[in-house]
């Protein structure tokens, strides 16, 4: 039986970088690697292993600087407007061509738009010309022997130009440190194979392999390697011999089939084995053969956020880059966020100016969700001796995107529908550079941040049980006294989404009640909760008799999702996401989906160009397609409020 090192440190973030580096250093691991001599046209974005200094002048002969008549400057001096000067064309001037050598003997260029031209062939001159006016002299540009550039010099477009134009057609560069990356894990496929349960398509590597990329590196993804030790063991070794750094994807934490804490330990050295952060705190970070070996778990933001703290700085010390920071700004939390004590957690986040403030709002923080990684505009770090921060909190965020991008994103919240993906998309489309930033927190969370002035709109859909109406009656409540306008985004059907065939025969409330039928909810505040509450009570239905009444989801795919997995028997959503999972649909109601807008918003680009796409065809007939839905009153003003 295999021996494994289950044991984890908790080796707060600043140590463990450290710890690592300094040892790194100190068996020569960060130096940069030895140059290569490679064309100049190739070497974009490499780094200069050493001075570069130009072979020829730039230009290499006194060049003429305009079209027009090359002279020599002393016979124009005593030239005026009422005593002008005449030169033979071919002997006193000559002309030229910009670019064109300047003929020997003279050492200035007369403009073609300042010169007049008679009828001897001669040129009359009505104002003196300086010395060297109009040239550009030999090595006006570059020198021969000057220096280009120095070394550690990461090579830019602009730089590729000035090599070539000293002479330079091949250079020496810091050679890119070979990267493995080694995916790991039995129940690994490649992308395209036929899905079976357990099967877990290996993306991982390539998202390293871009990464180690961006940041100087030569990456190279190694076959899936089985959770084996000692076929684990041979390929690491493989690896360390053919490559100057080793990341070995999964294993790094503490299961039955994870190996990797004690492969590198019997093959060289564990510096640290778990960091005290979220995610990613089962790293291993090691030595073998005096290379830098690396283990990270295997769920993505996990095994992204460990490359990104570790991984990055050894592959650009190797290279010779040394990276700016990222851009930070100050922006304001659109939800409270508890962070656990002892451990530095990376949230990645959402960015949207509304009014004076950005409003940034938390994603997803599950380390096995990719899409987190998408759809981020931004990471907050909470100090590990900070239990979180409250709603409307100032905090300070690492930009992942471009600050115009920042300030041109449509903020709503709210709650969730899938024509907002479709919102997005075209929103993109039609008007280049805006985009939108969707938090689902339900329709009651969406009007209390348009409370806070965290949103630019809400999306909404609450049923008023006292009036049968949607939306105005909670409006007047939450926003009392504020100028909003309701605009329509959609009709939709709500009801029963169940397996196929609808094996449970669920037909009414009342049948979640019944022994065994696995329920599963929307999280408070939602208008889909509200409204199976509201059926609930005229049904005469007790939410404690159904079991799942209190497991949540904050989408209607969420919901979907579970019901297509098994894990739950029926659930309470829009046709739309039973139709994308192919579920079976029971029709309950039709309802009023409206977007509440503030109007100190109304005359903004932002939402001028949301109206833009809802009163566009194409939107229509696209949320349509989904099924479920009616575009009859899209776009249309439903309530206004001065």
């Amino acid at each position: 039986m295999v021996k494994r090192n289950v044991y984890l440190d908790n080796t707060p973030l600043e140590e463990a970088v450290g710890k690592y580096l300094d040892r790194l250093r100190e068996i020569g691991a960060l130096k940069p690697l030895s140059g290569e001599l490679i064309p100049v046209d190739e070497a974009l974005g490499r780094v200069t292993a050493e001075p570069v200094f130009a072979q020829v002048s730039s230009p290499h002969y006194h060049a003429c600087a305009m079209d027009g008549m090359a002279v020599k400057a002393e016979n124009t001096f005593k030239a005026t407007e009422t005593n002008p000067v005449r030169l033979k064309v071919g002997s006193g001037a000559f002309p030229v061509d910009t670019g064109d050598p300047l003929p020997d003997g003279c050492d200035a260029v007369i403009m073609i738009e300042q010169v007049h031209l008679t009828a001897d062939n001669e040129i009359e001159i009505i104002a003196a010309a300086s010395p060297w006016q109009h040239v550009r002299p030999l090595g006006e540009d570059i020198v021969a022997t000057e220096m280009i550039v120095p070394a550690n010099h990461l090579l830019r477009p602009m730089d590729i130009g000035g090599l070539l134009a000293g002479g330079v057609t091949e250079i020496r560069v810091c050679r890119q440190p070979v990267v493995t990356v080694m995916p790991t894990g039995t129940e690994l496929v490649q992308p395209g194979t036929e899905l079976k349960k357990g099967d877990i398509i290996e993306y991982n590597s390539r998202v390293i392999w871009g990464l180690v990329r961006e940041w100087g590196g030569h990456a190279v993804r190694s076959a899936i390697t089985a959770d084996k030790y000692d076929n684990l063991k041979e390929q690491i070794w493989n690896a360390v011999e053919e490559s100057d750094i080793v990341v070995v994807n999964a294993g790094s934490s503490a299961g039955s089939e994870d190996y990797t804490s004690a492969i590198v330990r019997e093959l060289g050295e564990v510096v640290v084995h778990g960091v005290a952060i979220k995610p990613g705190k089962p790293v291993v970070l090691g030595v073998i053969a005096d290379k830098p070996v690396l283990g990270i778990p295997g769920y993505p933001v996990s095994a992204i956020l460990d490359c990104e703290l570790f991984l990055k700085p050894v592959v650009t010390a190797k290279a010779g880059i040394y990276p700016a920071a990222r851009p930070g700004l100050t922006a304001s939390l659109s939800r409270k966020i508890v962070s656990p004590q002892g451990v530095d957690e990376f949230v990645r986040v959402k960015l949207g100016r509304v009014g004076e403030r950005v409003i940034a709002t938390p994603i997803s923080r599950g380390a096995g969700v990719l899409t987190s990684l998408i759809r981020a505009d931004g990471i907050l770090k909470i100090p590990r001796f900070v239990e979180g921060h409250d709603a409307g909190a100032e905090v300070e965020v690492e930009l992942l995107r471009d600050k115009n991008e920042i300030e041109n994103t449509l903020v709503i919240i709210g709650s969730h529908d899938v024509s907002l993906d479709i919102l997005g998309n075209l929103l993109r489309q039609m008007y280049p550079g805006r985009s939108l930033s969707s938090a689902h927190v339900g329709s009651l969370g969406g009007l209390l941040a348009l409370r806070r002035g965290e949103a630019h709109l809400a999306g909404v859909h609450l049923l008023d049980e006292d009036s049968g109406e949607y939306n105005i009656a909670y409006v007047d409540k939450l926003l009392p006294g504020v100028p909003v306008v309701l605009i329509n985004l959609v009709y939709r059907e709500q009801g029963f989404m169940v397996p196929r065939g609808n094996p449970r025969s669920v037909r009414t409330f009342v049948d979640l009640a019944r022994p065994n039928m696995r329920f599963i909810n929307r999280q408070k505040g939602a208008g889909t909760r509200i409204l199976l509450d509201y059926y609930l009570k005229k049904e005469g239905v007790d939410p404690e008799d159904i079991e799942g009444y209190d497991r949540e989801e904050y989408t209607h795919m969420a919901v979907a999702a579970a019901v297509a997995g098994g894990s739950a028997d029926v659930g309470l959503g829009i046709r739309a996401a039973a139709n994308a999972l192919k579920l079976d649909f029971v029709p309950i109601t039709e309802e009023r989906y409206d977007l509440v807008i503030p109007q100190a918003h109304w005359d903004t680009g932002h939402i001028q160009s949301l109206l833009g796409v809802l009163n566009d065809p194409g939107f229509r007939t696209a949320v349509e397609s989904l099924g479920g839905y009616s575009t009859r009153a899209t776009g249309q003003e439903v309530f206004r409020r001065n």
